[in-house]
C-alpha cells in the first residue's frame, strides 16, 4: 500500500495539508514526499512493492504534469512498450509511471484501460487542472471533500482530511473527476448481456479466469504471503498460488485461544499444498484491548466490518512485526459474487442478481475497507484475486439462476470449478462460516458481552436516539459509533449503512448480521 494526497488548488496552508499527510505515514513508511505542482500540492508516502529503487519514488513528473497513485496496474509492461515506442522515456521500473505518458495519449479515456486495483490523482501542467480517478470496485481507498475556500482534497483515508474539510465523502469507485464533476467511466456491476453456457464451461471459465487473478498478484519485487482462514475463499487462492510458485508460499492463520474454528481448516489446507504455515492465537484480552485502535484506523461503525477486522487487524500486526512479507493475498469478494449463507434466502434468481450488484457497488464502504486498513496500517499491501476484474466481469454476467443455491451447497458453481486435487474435499466441500465467527465464535460474544456492560437500558436509549443516520439499534453498535464518533465527528455518511442481510426476504429479517442467527447456518460453525 502507499498513501497519496492532494491539494487541488492555490493558496494552500502546507502546514496544515503535511499534518493531515502525516497521519497515514504508516501506509508508506518507506519514503515520502510532497510536490508542488504549481497549481496545488501533491503528497506520496510510499511503500515499495514494485520497482524498488528510489527513481520508483513518487510524483512522478512529465512536462510540468505531476501524477501521484497508489495502485497495481497488472500488465503494465505492454502499455509500457507501446509508449517507449512513441518516444516517453521511463526512468523506473514502478508500473505508475506510464501514467502520465497516457494521460498525455489517451485523456481520461485511459483509465477505462488499465486492468488494475488504483486510486491516483494527476495534475496537467498545460491544462492546469487536477485529475482524481479509482478502480471500479473500489480496492485501493480515495475520500474526498472541499475546505472553506471551495478547493477540493483527495486523499487515501478519511483521517487525512479531518479538520482540512467539512464533509468527508468516498470517492465513488469506477468513476474519474475532471473539471468539477465525476464521470463513470466503468460501472462493474451492471451487466448488459447474461451468460447462459452450460455448467461444465461456466466451471471451467471459472477456475481459468481465477487462476489467472491469482497468477498476476504474485508478481512482485516484495515478498508474497497468503492469509488462510481455512475457508473456500482463501484457500482457493492459497492452493493456486502453490501450484504458480516454484518455493512453498507462506501461509498465515489466526484463532482464538479458546474456541478456534478455522485453525484446524487451515492447518489442512496447509498440509494439502505443502505451505510453510504459521499460526497466531489472540485472545479476548488482545482483542478488547485492539478495539478502539481498530474503530480509529477503519473509520467506520459497522458491526461486520469491526467484528470481521479484529482478527485481520491482529493477524497483519503479527505478520508485520515477525517476518519480511510485505504483500498479502486474501480471499475477499468471493461472498458478493456468489452469494452468503442469506442469499440462500433470495426469492428469486432476479432478486439474487439485484442483490449482488448491490454489494459489488457497496464493497468499497465494507470488506474492501476492512482488508484495506488492516493490512496497510501495518505496512502491508493487499492483493484481492478474486477481485480481478476480468473475473468479476464474468462472474455478475453468469445467469444468476446458475449462482442461486439450488444445489444443496451454496457457492456451488466455484467449489465445482476446483474439484479434483486442488483442495481437500472436506475444505472444498465444507460450510461456510464468517470470519469473526471462524476466528472462534468468543470473539464475537466477547465483544457483545463487553458492549453490554457498558450500558444500562436507559443510557442505552437515550445514546441511539443522539443519531438520525445509521442510528445504532444494538449495544455493541452503539459502542462502536461512539468510538467513530471520537474520531470522525459528524462523518458517518462515508457509510452508507450498516451491513446487514436483506431485511425484505423471508428467514432474514435478523437483528444481528452474523449468519448465525439464520436459520440455516448449520454446520458452518463447526
Amino acid at each position: 500500500m502507499c498513501s497519496i494526497m492532494g491539494y487541488c488548488g492555490p493558496g494552500a496552508d502546507r502546514a496544515a495539508f503535511e499534518a493531515g499527510f502525516q497521519r497515514t505515514v504508516s501506509r508508506g513508511p518507506d519514503d515520502s514526499r510532497i510536490a508542488d505542482t504549481g497549481g496545488g500540492l501533491l503528497g506520496f508516502h510510499r511503500l515499495a512493492i514494485m520497482g524498488l529503487t528510489p527513481e520508483g519514488m513518487q510524483p512522478f513528473e512529465l512536462d510540468g504534469s505531476y501524477a501521484v497513485c497508489n495502485g497495481e496496474i497488472y500488465g503494465f509492461e505492454k502499455l509500457r512498450r507501446e509508449l517507449e515506442g512513441k518516444g516517453y522515456p521511463f526512468r523506473s521500473g514502478s508500473d505508475c509511471e506510464i501514467l502520465l505518458p497516457l494521460y498525455r495519449e489517451y485523456g481520461t479515456d485511459m483509465f477505462a484501460m488499465l486492468d488494475a486495483e488504483f486510486a491516483c490523482v494527476l495534475y496537467d501542467g498545460g491544462a492546469g487542472e487536477f485529475i482524481a480517478a479509482r478502480d471500479p470496485i473500489g480496492i485501493r481507498p480515495l475520500y474526498y471533500g472541499y475546505d472553506s475556500r471551495g478547493v477540493i482534497l483527495f486523499a487515501s483515508e478519511p483521517k487525512n482530511l479531518m479538520g482540512l474539510v467539512e464533509r468527508v465523502m468516498p470517492f465513488p469507485p469506477g468513476h474519474y473527476y475532471k473539471s468539477g464533476e465525476f464521470v463513470c467511466y466503468h460501472d462493474i456491476a451492471k451487466v448488459d448481456r447474461f451468460c447462459y453456457d452450460e455448467l461444465e464451461i461456466l466451471c471451467k471459465t471459472i477456475r481459468e479466469k481465477l487462476v489467472a487473478g491469482v497468477d498476476k498478484r504474485l508478481v512482485a519485487d516484495a515478498k508474497v504471503g497468503f492469509l488462510l482462514s481455512g475457508g473456500l475463499d482463501s484457500s482457493l487462492v492459497c492452493a493456486i498460488a502453490a501450484r504458480k510458485s516454484k518455493a512453498p508460499i507462506k501461509t498465515f492463520a489466526i484463532g482464538m485461544d479458546t474456541d478456534a474454528i478455522d485453525l484446524k481448516y487451515a492447518r489442512q489446507t496447509a498440509d494439502y499444498i505443502g505451505s510453510d504455515h504459521q499460526e497466531i492465537i489472540i485472545t479476548r484480552k488482545d482483542v478488547l484491548s485492539s478495539l478502539e485502535t481498530v474503530v480509529e484506523l477503519l473509520g467506520t461503525y459497522d458491526i461486520t466490518t469491526i467484528r470481521a477486522s479484529m482478527g485481520m487487524y491482529l493477524i497483519c500486526k503479527a505478520i508485520h512485526e515477525q517476518t519480511d512479507v510485505r504483500v498479502l493475498l486474501t480471499g475477499e469478494i468471493s461472498d458478493e459474487l456468489f452469494g452468503y449463507k442469506y442469499t440462500d434466502f433470495a426469492p428469486s434468481a432476479q432478486a439474487f442478481q439485484e442483490e449482488a450488484e448491490k454489494r459489488v457497488r457497496e464493497l468499497h464502504m465494507y470488506d474492501v475497507l476492512r482488508a484495506d486498513r488492516c493490512v496497510s496500517v501495518n505496512s502491508l499491501e493487499a492483493r484481492v484475486p478474486f477481485g480481478d476484474l476480468d473475473f468479476v466481469r464474468y462472474v455478475m454476467s453468469i445467469d444468476p439462476e446458475k449462482k442461486r443455491n439450488t444445489y444443496g451447497k451454496g457457492k456451488y458453481l466455484l467449489r465445482k470449478a476446483f474439484e479434483g486435487d486442488w483442495l481437500p474435499e472436506s475444505i472444498l466441500w465444507r460450510e461456510k462460516a464468517a470470519f469473526s465467527d471462524a476466528v472462534g465464535h468468543s470473539l464475537v460474544d466477547d465483544l457483545k458481552e463487553y458492549a453490554e456492560s457498558r450500558y444500562t437500558d436507559e443510557e442505552f436509549q437515550a445514546g441511539c436516539a443522539k443519531y438520525s443516520h445509521a442510528r445504532p439499534f444494538t449495544k455493541e453498535s452503539l459502542l462502536y459509533r461512539e468510538i467513530f464518533e471520537r474520531y470522525y465527528p459528524g462523518q458517518s455518511e462515508m457509510v452508507a449503512d450498516f451491513w446487514m442481510p436483506n431485511k425484505s426476504w423471508k428467514g432474514c429479517d435478523v437483528d444481528d448480521p452474523s449468519a448465525r442467527v439464520l436459520a440455516n447456518y448449520g454446520e458452518s460453525g463447526v
